[in-house]
């Protein structure tokens, strides 16, 4: 019937009002086609009489057949059906009681059957024109799109049956999704040359690859059930599941959401407080290295929102430094900032860069970080973690830096790999440069989920293709953290830094791998074990089991900040720097780890990473060279 909700709806009585008007002209037209020039006075006062009650009838009918309840933009074929069924109910009843009281007499039976098929010619006919309005609407929508061509992607579609229709309908109506189709491929030969909805059938899959090139094409949309997603293209695909799949459950709608990473944390994110940032950043320059990198990127989107008179980009990779350049300006509206491609170990281009922009507030996350890939191309983490940081740390002292943060990692801590054992040397660099006039701390990081080259990404592709999942050790685990949480965490150490410390967040208990891909298969639709498949592959040169966060000789205290816990180290106070002695020696041990590493000597340069810190394991392993 009509709910209380349509009875408030204009709309409803729009429609009743122009069916009222069908009714009428439809039984006017019937009796003059019936009669045609005989139509005198005497038949329109029968029409007139028949007209009182008819269409009171047929309201009544058309109310009881829920032809008021539907949505006008979505008429649809069982509409009309249920819309004829109403009209061939409506005139048989008509007859039926003519028939019962005046028993036809002076009545002409074949007004009545034209008046049934005028009165679904025309009703129907306004229901199409409003289905075919808004449907007109999307088509004009996306071919206001189409002029816009630069802004969308290019499509094409395999599968020109149902489902590649609903797609196509789907982004001609859809305002939101800004997407070109420009053809179907469907293996039919008899769809070929065909169009829907004005978007030809361009040929088969067989000519997939060669349609691609021609027609520049971005994305793939495979709408076959049988399909495999193995387009041959190298062209990024989707596998779009049926309705009927998500319904029975066959396919899961998490399939199609992004994983939201705080999911497999094992804990709530921290809040961190932001109160005081911005006191040491608004109208400041500041200079970010490695601003290209996730933890890089993550942070200058931060550090915009507290209003910088500059920001400074400084990254070695080309590509890194374009995209954090044109997010900041296109996306982020942010214009003050001033792209440096180079090397943090080229100390004239970082003298430079010092002296033009006299940076206020440094952050250092430039790094190679990736264990595996550094501990067979040990000579690059000399060369890029420890000398790198070492002409950042000197350059900020010449040119008066208020302060500075370096990125760190827990697996400074007792490393058993050289990028873990670079990065202590570069915290004992950072200690041992405290008392020059310049504040450096240190922020110590457990994994960051979503960062480049970090586990989660990777296992996400194996899901992707069907699995398996390798993880290494069935026991192996690690602290982790959110790439937001590290960008506020390195925030927050720069506000709440006096000079030595080493920060780090806590992070609560550690979390296995293995478990973490049992979460993000499921986050995924499937089922560990049963739909994909995890296989132990054992540990990587230079990797444990489990990941600390302290090492020997440092006490935790307790900060402003419940999250927030920093390094008491090697019994240096925080306002303490270290002795002249100490800092000359280290120096002069990072000289000679510098020359180690000019002659690509492997195991040279591991063993004076544990001359220089003691609690390294270095790991019995060749290099590439």
């Amino acid at each position: 019937m009509v709910s209380l909700a349509q009875l408030k709806n204009p709309k409803f009585y729009l429609l009743i009002f122009l069916d009222i008007v069908f009714f009428v002209v439809s039984l006017f037209l019937a009796y003059l086609a019936r009669h045609e020039i005989g139509f005198d006075a005497g038949h329109f006062q029968q029409f007139a009489g028949v007209l009182t009650w008819v269409v009171p009838l047929k309201i009544l009918v058309f109310l009881l057949s829920g032809l008021y309840a539907g949505m006008w933009r979505f008429t649809s074929l069982r509409d009309l059906r249920r819309l004829a069924v109403a009209c061939l109910f409506s005139t048989a009843l008509i007859i039926l009681l003519l028939f019962a009281f005046p028993r036809f007499q002076g009545f002409s039976r074949s007004v009545f059957f034209v008046d049934g098929i005028l009165t679904f010619i025309l009703t129907g006919g306004v229901r199409l024109a409003i289905r075919y309005y808004y449907a007109g609407q999307g088509k004009n929508n996306n071919a206001d799109r189409v002029t816009r061509s630069w802004r969308q992607k290019r499509v094409l579609i395999v599968g020109a049956g149902r489902a590649g229709e609903k797609i196509l309908r789907e982004i001609m109506e859809n305002k939101a999704l800004n997407y070109n189709v420009l053809g179907f491929i469907d293996d039919d030969p008899a769809k070929h040359g065909l169009s829907i909805h004005g978007v030809r059938v361009l040929g088969d899959v067989a000519c997939l690859e060669q349609i691609t090139a021609i027609l520049d094409v971005e994305q793939i949309f495979i709408a076959l059930p049988s399909a495999d997603g193995d387009t041959k293209t190298g062209i990024s695909h989707k596998i779009l599941p049926g309705i009927g799949e998500l319904i029975d459950g066959r396919v899961s709608t998490k399939m199609l959401r992004d994983i939201n990473y705080e999911d497999l944390l094992g804990r709530k994110p921290a809040q961190l407080d932001n109160r005081g940032i911005r006191d040491y950043l608004d109208s400041r320059v500041v200079l970010v290295t490695g601003c290209g990198g996730s933890i890089g990127s993550e942070l200058c989107r931060q550090i915009v929102k507290y209003q910088p008179a500059k920001l400074i980009l400084l990254d070695a990779g080309e590509l890194n430094l374009f995209k954090i350049q044109m997010e900041l300006r296109h996306e982020l509206y942010m214009s003050k900032f001033e792209p440096v491609l180079g090397q943090v170990q080229d100390s004239r281009l970082i003298d430079k860069v010092f002296e033009k922009f006299q940076p206020e507030v440094v952050f250092h996350a430039a790094a190679y970080k990736h264990v595996p890939m550094i501990e067979t191309n040990p000579w690059q983490a000399v060369d890029n973690n420890i000398v790198g940081s070492r002409v950042v740390m000197d350059a900020a002292i010449r040119h008066n830096v208020g302060r500075f943060v370096l990125v760190s990692t827990d697996k400074a801590v007792r490393p058993t790999n050289v990028m873990g054992a670079s990065k202590r040397v570069t915290e004992l660099i950072m200690q041992c440069s405290q008392g020059n006039g310049t504040k450096f701390v240190a922020v110590r990081f457990g994994n960051v989920v979503g960062s480049s080259g970090s586990v989660i990404p990777f296992f996400r592709r194996q899901i992707a293709h069907g699995g398996p999942v390798t993880v290494t050790h069935p026991e192996v685990n690690r602290f982790f953290m959110t790439i937001p949480e590290a960008a506020q965490m390195i925030l927050q150490a720069g506000m709440m830094g006096e000079g030595g410390e080493i920060f780090l967040l806590k992070m609560g208990t550690p979390v296995k791998i293995a478990d973490m891909a049992r979460d993000l298969i499921r986050l995924s639709g499937k089922e560990p074990d049963e739909d994909i498949k995890i296989v132990y592959t054992g540990l990587r040169e230079g990797e444990k089991l489990y990941e600390e966060l302290i090492t020997e000789g440092e006490d935790i205290l307790p900060t402003t900040h419940k999250n927030v816990m920093v390094l008491k180290s090697n019994g240096l106070s925080a306002n303490t720097s270290c002795h002249e002695e100490t800092r000359l020696n280290l120096y002069r041990q990072i000289d000679e780890l510098m020359s180690l590493a000019r002659s690509y000597d492997a195991r040279a340069i591991k063993a004076k990473l544990k001359e220089i810190v003691p609690e390294y394991t270095p790991q019995n392993n060749d290099s590439v060279l």
